[in-house]
């Protein structure tokens, strides 16, 4: 039900400085001010410093920062997540984790430190990472002169590489665990954090350290360690579309950009509202590659030793850097409700005044309304102008704000802003319903704000991929030079192309005439139709089509 009122309620609403001193002159305008309020002038304004037109890195730093998500720390490259950050972290790990356990997966722990005689054991794994590896080769400091210094006699014998990834120290507990087909699959997941000495960072997206789960599995033959592969490629998928509504594209990458030692590598690729790209999540088949460097054997039906197939697969806290960029507007972060720490938020408008106690009360009771509904809710009680708290919770994303002035508790009304619908134009709208029938309401609100934010990325999605380029030269005559990308640049979508999937130094010379125009090869979608035509770059018959972007 619409809030209704007379022309001295809206008058007196007004004076409460929420909305827009309004002259009305009958009931009904009344009631079509309460149906849909427009803010003030001074809610026209935008919450953020800077837009996504006039610059979107600058834009996507001023949402991790004004947003509450996250800082930079005193440690080069790694960050600090605040606690809204890691409430919808949380959020996440929640619910990827019960996808992940409703497949048959335990989680365990293993060590953050990795002997370097593990990591050396499998050659490609040492070439992929060896750049990024951070090493411990001492265990203790000492006092020299005042001064703490590392003590040369404390000199590790074995270097200890810092956990860039798990496979070969989870290997060295797969080839103990294992012994016979009878233990197989073997289904592990973890949490925790890794290390890969990044130099170029950026919060959430490309950090130093960062956190991740990371799944890793044994088979006992190619078919089903393929199809574990693509199996938690699909819950990754349908995570992200169903939980992060950023809807994405599965498919195979291509030789060149797969996982060191892995046969295969899927990746779930989204597109940014920049036109730009990124790597979602990956799941890698391993052949027997791992197994073999790390002697994971197992007595097989006929009683002999034979190597075990394996896949690793994982995401990280990109995945809040991916929801930035796809659901953030120029007032902030857009958080879909299944990963939102707070669903609704209310605010009440209080004055120092004696009536500030039934405010707080009503408030209160309406949290509790909600809360009992299995919505996620938080009364603001900061001492902080109503504005200013209604602004932090627009920044922050949360999907609905509420608003309480004496007249809505006196009259048991619910006047609230939705974040995916904020504006109109540049104007600032919220509406009233009865207490009860928003209450009743807000469970199907929530799933609709959920619905739209992916409905709105999915239509960026699906109609900016361009599928019309006839040459290399037409390629990159589109996404023009690379000068400047990384400050912003216009909005160029993705190209889908077809690919005759050349690979060795074919390969490597399509990788460096992209990678001059900083475009990489995304993956090679699944489930797709049959190529036709030739190769976009070899002029041989296409095989399939693959995506080509600019990426994060």
């Amino acid at each position: 039900m619409v809030r209704r009122g007379s022309p001295r309620d809206v008058n007196e609403r007004a004076s409460d400085g929420a909305f827009q001193v309004l002259r009305v002159r009958s009931p009904s305008d009344a009631r079509r001010f309460f149906n849909v309020h427009v803010r003030d002038q001074e809610m026209s304004k935008r919450a953020l410093s800077v837009t996504r037109e006039e610059n979107f890195p600058d834009w996507y730093q001023a949402v991790v920062r004004d947003g509450d998500m996250a800082e930079t720390s005193p440690v080069r490259g790694c960050m600090i997540i605040k606690p809204w950050g890691w409430g919808v972290w949380e959020r996440l790990q929640v619910e990827l984790d019960a996808r992940i356990k409703d497949t048959g997966h335990d989680n365990c722990y293993f060590p953050l430190f990795i002997p370097m005689s593990f990591i050396a054991k499998e050659a490609e794994h040492v070439e992929g990472f060896a750049k990024e590896m951070a090493v411990v080769t001492h265990h203790r400091l000492k006092n020299e002169g005042g001064k703490l210094v590392v003590d040369p006699d404390a000199k590790l014998e074995e270097p200890l590489i810092v956990r860039p990834t798990s496979e070969t120290i989870i290997g060295d507990a797969f080839q103990r665990w294992i012994k016979s087909y009878r233990d197989l699959p073997l289904l592990m997941n973890q949490w925790a954090n890794v290390v890969r000495w990044e130099m170029r960072t950026r919060l959430f997206l490309r950090t130093a350290e960062f956190l991740w789960q990371e799944g890793h599995t044994a088979h006992a033959d190619r078919d089903d360690a393929v199809a574990e592969t693509l199996k938690m490629l699909e819950v990754y998928r349908t995570f992200a579309e169903d939980v992060l509504a950023m809807p994405v594209i599965a498919g195979e990458k291509p030789a060149n950009e797969r996982f060191p030692g892995a046969d295969n590598t899927y990746s779930i690729e989204a597109m940014m509202q920049d036109g730009k790209a990124l790597q979602a999540g990956t799941s890698h088949y391993l052949g027997t590659h791992f197994a073999e460097a790390q002697n994971i054997q197992f007595q097989n039906t006929d009683g002999k030793l034979t190597y075990c197939h394996t896949t690793s697969w994982g995401v990280s806290t990109r995945l809040i850097g991916g929801v930035i960029m796809t659901h953030g507007d120029d007032d902030g972060l857009r958080l879909p409700p299944m990963i939102a720490p707070r669903q609704i938020v209310i605010v009440p408008m209080l004055r120092d005044k004696p009536e500030d106690a039934a405010l707080i009360d009503y408030c209160v009771s309406l949290e509790k309304d909600l809360k009992a509904a299995g919505i996620r809710t938080l009364v603001d009680m900061k001492a902080v102008k109503s504005a200013e708290k209604r602004w932090n919770w627009v920044r922050r994303g949360a999907p609905i704000i509420v608003e309480i002035g004496g007249r809505d508790a006196s009259g048991s009304n619910v006047t609230f802003m939705r974040r995916d619908r904020l504006r109109d134009g540049d104007k600032v709208i919220s509406q009233t319903l009865a207490r009860a029938d928003f209450v009743a309401q807000a469970p199907a609100l929530l799933q609709e704000i959920q619905q739209t934010l992916y409905s709105e990325a999915k239509a960026r999605l699906d109609g900016n991929i361009i599928t019309t380029f006839k040459s290399f030269e037409d390629l990159a005559d589109y996404f023009g030079p690379a000068e400047g990308e990384d400050e912003g640049g216009a909005f160029k979508g993705w190209a889908r192309v077809p690919w005759s999937r050349p690979e060795g130094a074919s390969l490597e010379a399509i990788a460096d005439r992209l990678k001059a125009l900083k475009l990489t090869i995304r993956n090679a979608p699944l489930g797709q139709e049959e190529a036709v035509g030739k190769c976009l770059f070899t002029g041989e018959a296409a095989k399939e089509y693959v995506l080509i972007a600019r990426a994060y």
